[in-house]
């Protein structure tokens, strides 16, 4: 069976949150907040971490497309199907109570 297409999202991402979380935003876009640091790199890779923990596939598997110095952002995912990952990242992670 071959492998699902890459899936694209659009995420807008503030650093230095209070912790990380993402959740359905605007357009049909996501609001991401990561606690790392816009420093070399570092709140990108705290992205590619929070949105491979979402959508269960590994981190190595979700990359930024474009915005990587900006914080709007087009990530994407491969390695599972696109209506999997809007489901998993569109209920909010992480789940409410954690």
């Amino acid at each position: 069976m071959p492998a699902p297409p890459p899936t694209l999202l659009r995420i807008r991402l503030t650093p230095r949150a209070a912790r990380d979380a993402i959740a359905p935003g605007p357009d049909g876009g996501y609001l991401a907040r990561v606690t790392a640091p816009p420093v070399d790199g570092a709140a990108n890779e705290a992205l590619c971490r929070l949105v491979a923990r979402a959508a269960g596939v590994a981190p190595s598997r979700v990359s930024v497309l474009r915005g990587q110095r900006g914080r709007a952002k087009v990530v994407r995912v491969e390695g599972a199907e696109e209506t999997a990952v809007r489901a998993a990242i569109g209920a909010g992670f992480p789940p409410a109570g954690r």
